[in-house]
């Protein structure tokens, strides 16, 4: 039977099948009266009660998230960082032991597979994390460029269960369940540990624009886990969060999301993230000749750049809305929702480089055939005071 694609959701497409995969926090979710939606094949926490108690939650409190659908693939081996450096755009023998990279996994023709987060467990042990919709491909693709390399590429993604405590006072909520030097834990750092009396790869990593943490667990430690950190959560105003806050908390924060501020159809350079492209480092990669090409481009005709929108009125963007100005078409949004902290809808979107200063008047969002007032800032609209 084919999958039906449905856009349940504004932000994500999502794929119904007859059989959804259940994380090992399932029977909780839907006991603490979760809405439940298909996300990427995955039977995931929508919300709980209010997206809008939840998201604010996270930027004042503390929010707990199952985020057990990312894909978990290790790469191990003599030669794992030589496979990783063909295989994707970063220079991960910068890497250092027990520190993670943002990078991506491009195209022969440089377009974006996927946008990863890489770990470095070991001196011959990495952790790749794809996106929940594009794990496989990425593990496909990570098997098929291995060959050559004296390097093994597994798929763990039963290997894991991933929670993640994001917010101004996780830090404090997570000292109370662990012995685990946090403040010594740096942003884009892991390091292995006990949390609750449960072994766990401790993260400071997160989606959301705060400070917070990401903890892989074994499936059957999961639920002993999330009970125990909202137990310690619970003086500090920790609530279990769902998948749509952790929408709008990325949009303020302006993170991109694979299949809206990144496709096949852009390259790094066009997305404004070239700087995760690292021409200097030893050997080939994976799409080198076109992304050069692409970066001479960026330098010569600047293509279409990544801003912020934000209304000047009620209405609400969605991704694929044509951004106008003087009755011409300069861009697309490709994300928009009602902004919690703003207060009003906000967008992100592709726009022609004469419009994409921060300032810029007379742009416009088509939304149902009416131009709505948008003001351009930049990105991100939301950032913490560290």
């Amino acid at each position: 039977m084919g999958r039906i694609v449905l856009a349940v959701m504004p932000w994500e497409p999502v794929f119904m099948s007859t059989t959804p995969r259940l994380t090992a926090l399932d029977a909780l979710h839907r006991s603490l009266g979760a809405t439940m939606t298909d996300f990427a094949g995955w039977d995931m926490p929508l919300r709980y009660a209010s997206e809008r108690d939840e998201h604010n939650a996270v930027r004042t409190k503390a929010g707990l998230f199952d985020l057990s659908h990312m894909g978990e693939i290790t790469v191990t081996g003599p030669q794992a960082v030589d496979l990783l450096n063909y295989a994707l755009v970063g220079n991960i023998g910068t890497v250092s032991t027990g520190r993670a990279r943002y990078t991506m996994i491009c195209a022969e023709d440089g377009g974006i597979l996927d946008d990863l987060i890489v770990y470095r467990l070991g001196d011959t042990e990495y952790l790749v994390v794809a996106n929940a919709g594009n794990a496989q491909l990425v593990l496909d693709t990570l098997t098929e460029r291995a060959a050559g390399f004296d390097a093994e590429v597994r798929d763990d993604r039963d290997a894991y269960a991933l929670l993640a405590v994001q917010g101004p006072e996780s830090p404090a909520i997570l000292a109370a369940v662990t012995d685990a030097d946090l403040d010594g834990l740096k942003y884009y750092a892991g390091l292995p540990g006990t949390v609750a009396g449960v072994p766990a790869l401790i993260a400071r990593t997160g989606y959301t624009g705060e400070d917070g943490f990401e903890l892989f667990v074994a499936p059957g430690d999961a639920e002993r886990l999330w009970q125990a950190l909202t137990e310690a959560g619970a003086p500090h105003g920790l609530i279990p969060c769902g998948l749509s806050c952790r929408d709008t908390l990325r949009l303020e924060a302006g993170m991109p999301l694979y299949g809206h501020e990144l496709t096949t159809a852009l390259t790094p350079f066009d997305a404004g993230l070239g700087r995760v492209v690292k021409f200097e480092k030893d050997g080939d990669f994976v799409g080198r000749k076109a992304l050069e090409a692409a970066a001479g481009r960026a330098e010569t005709a600047p293509p279409r750049k990544l801003v912020g929108l934000i209304a000047e009125g009620r209405r609400v963007p969605r991704a694929g809305f044509a951004v106008v100005a003087d009755g011409e078409v300069v861009g697309e949004v490709t994300s928009g929702a009602p902004s919690p902290t703003l207060g009003k809808p906000i967008a992100m979107a592709y726009v022609d480089a004469a419009h994409a200063e921060p300032g810029t008047e007379g742009v416009a969002v088509d939304i149902r055939g009416s131009h709505e007032p948008y003001r351009v800032v930049a990105l991100p609209f939301y950032k913490r005071q560290k």
